[in-house]
């Protein structure tokens, strides 16, 4: 582990002013944020675990948390809501059988409930792996956490 974040420190030249995106690329490597990567941040860019953790729990982006390889975020914005968009957040919990804010056992799948995604004329919107599922509901929910169960695409999902 801390050879890759060795050599991601390395593409910013070792300088902190880029630790966030440093981070983020960590993140990415990663799935999530793990303590021994956050330490090898710190210890390579010689900057206090403290000051690490400070911008890691600031920023929403950022997980303690492993994360599932598909990660899904569905829209609970007013226009979502008054969309059914509860109702499809209960059938994927249902279906994932976890609780929103969860990953599943395998980290195959994580779920999570978000505010406005400002995609309102597409509501109920979903959100796996960044593409965005708009006129979203329980049907085609369904349908997505299949494919991605059986396949791992969604494969320009159209209904």
């Amino acid at each position: 582990m801390e050879e890759k974040v060795k050599a991601i420190i390395q593409q910013y030249r070792g300088d902190k002013s880029y630790l966030v995106p440093i981070l983020q690329d960590v993140q990415k490597e990663f799935n999530y944020l793990p303590k021994d990567a956050l330490c090898a941040v710190s210890t390579h860019l010689s900057v206090p675990i403290s000051r690490v953790y400070e911008v890691v729990t600031f920023y929403k982006a950022f997980s303690l948390k492993p994360k599932g390889r598909y990660q899904l975020s569905l829209c609970m914005g007013t226009a979502c809501h008054v969309r059914g968009a509860e109702l499809i957040a209960g059938n994927i919990t249902d279906i994932l059988g976890v609780k929103e804010g969860d990953t599943t056992a395998d980290l195959e799948f994580s779920f999570e409930t978000v505010g406005c995604l400002g995609a309102c004329a597409l509501g109920p919107v979903l959100v796996v792996n960044g593409e965005y599922h708009g006129h979203m509901n329980i049907a085609k929910s369904t349908k997505i956490l299949k494919k991605l169960g059986k396949k791992g695409t969604t494969d320009d999902e159209q209904d």
